[in-house]
């Protein structure tokens, strides 16, 4: 059979030399990521991003939706639920939130649209954070 594949059209990544999560205007000195496909403001996005023991993401707004995959750890949501290892979650447009992960954790991340910070609190629980 002829390999019809064109390896130079394929590209093989991995959660490997992640950098420093830079969104909103500043680092997040908690998370860290790496691109896969599309760009920020494109109105798509692919990326991995782990979250370090005690990270947290900034409150936010999906203006288009937000789906993950969560690869290995477990993440906690503003309201206490916990996803784990093999959970995929899908927040609709127009949903917001923020997230914690005590041990830390790993997520293949898909944004459709933009995530907005927003200022507001939708704070984690102090119990959460314990």
């Amino acid at each position: 059979m002829e390999n019809i594949l064109d390896p130079n059209l394929r590209k093989i990544m991995n959660a490997d030399s992640l950098i420093p999560y830079e969104r909103y205007g500043s680092v997040n000195s908690g998370l860290e990521w790496k691109q896969l496909s599309g760009a920020t403001g494109s109105g798509y996005e692919c990326f991995f991003i782990r979250f370090k023991p005690g990270g947290k993401s900034v409150p936010h707004l999906h203006s288009g939706g937000e789906e993950f995959f969560v690869v290995e750890g477990s993440l906690t949501d503003c309201d206490g639920t916990v996803y784990k290892a093999g959970d995929f979650v899908r927040f609709d447009p127009g949903s917001k939130h923020m997230s914690y992960s005590a041990s830390g954790c790993l997520l293949l991340t898909i944004i459709h649209g933009e995530n907005i910070e927003i200022d507001t609190d939708l704070s984690l629980g102090s119990s959460l954070l314990e």
